[in-house]
């Protein structure tokens, strides 16, 4: 079993969820379908092209800043009529995501597909072009080791003002505990298709949280 992390951080990210209409709200961390979709743009897939082996792969995300939420009023255009939307974005978080597969060599495609993108990759919309390093490799290690034991990911001068408990959610066989509705199907734009994945949201403790750093500021 090996885990490919990546590192979700930028000076914008929002994802939509069951947002519609004139206000697109965002989530307060990266769904599943936002990263399917960034991976399958990597690969060079179309949208009407299956992404059923990508959504397979076993997800969690790793909260290490939270982002502050920020609105935007945007115009948009429609039959030659314009009318302003409401649009949400997250502002300086960063994430670290996880991919878990028993299949290292389709790991290791995907690695490679990020490095060298076909089409251009950004965080839940067009507008959220992601910062680098993107990828952090593939770590021979299950989901949970692996987000448990990468280093912190929030900048340096944030790390004395953060809670050293790391929000964490993961895909769940069991939907009792909780479910999101980001699994993807399809992203086809005649029939876009989410169902139900099950969650499991925790914290882990963040071993290099220093409750002195703020103070020696």
């Amino acid at each position: 079993m090996s885990t490919l992390l990546l590192r979700l951080a930028a000076p914008l990210q929002s994802y939509g969820g069951e947002s519609k209409y004139d206000v697109r709200m965002t989530g307060k961390e990266p769904t599943k379908s936002a990263v399917v979709g960034l991976l399958a743009a990597a690969l060079g897939r179309k949208r009407d092209e299956s992404v059923d082996d990508l959504s397979r792969l076993r997800f969690g995300v790793r909260v290490d800043q939270e982002g502050t939420l920020i609105r935007d009023l945007h115009t948009a255009k429609r039959d030659k009529l314009a009318y302003l939307t409401t649009r949400y974005y997250l502002s300086d978080a960063v994430f670290l995501v996880g991919l878990e597969s028993d299949d290292e060599a389709f790991l290791e495609m995907l690695d490679t597909a990020l490095h060298h993108p076909v089409y251009p990759l950004f965080l839940g919309r067009r507008a959220c072009p992601p910062t680098l390093p993107l990828s952090l490799g593939i770590k021979p290690l299950s989901l949970e080791a692996a987000l448990d034991k990468e280093p912190w990911l929030a900048a340096k001068f944030r790390q004395g003002k953060c809670s050293p408990l790391l929000r964490v959610i993961m895909d769940s066989p069991d939907m009792s505990r909780g479910r999101a509705r980001d699994y993807p199907l399809s992203f086809s734009s005649k029939c876009r298709k989410m169902t139900f994945r099950g969650v499991q949201t925790g914290t882990y403790v963040n071993k290099s949280h220093d409750p002195m750093a703020e103070q020696e500021e």
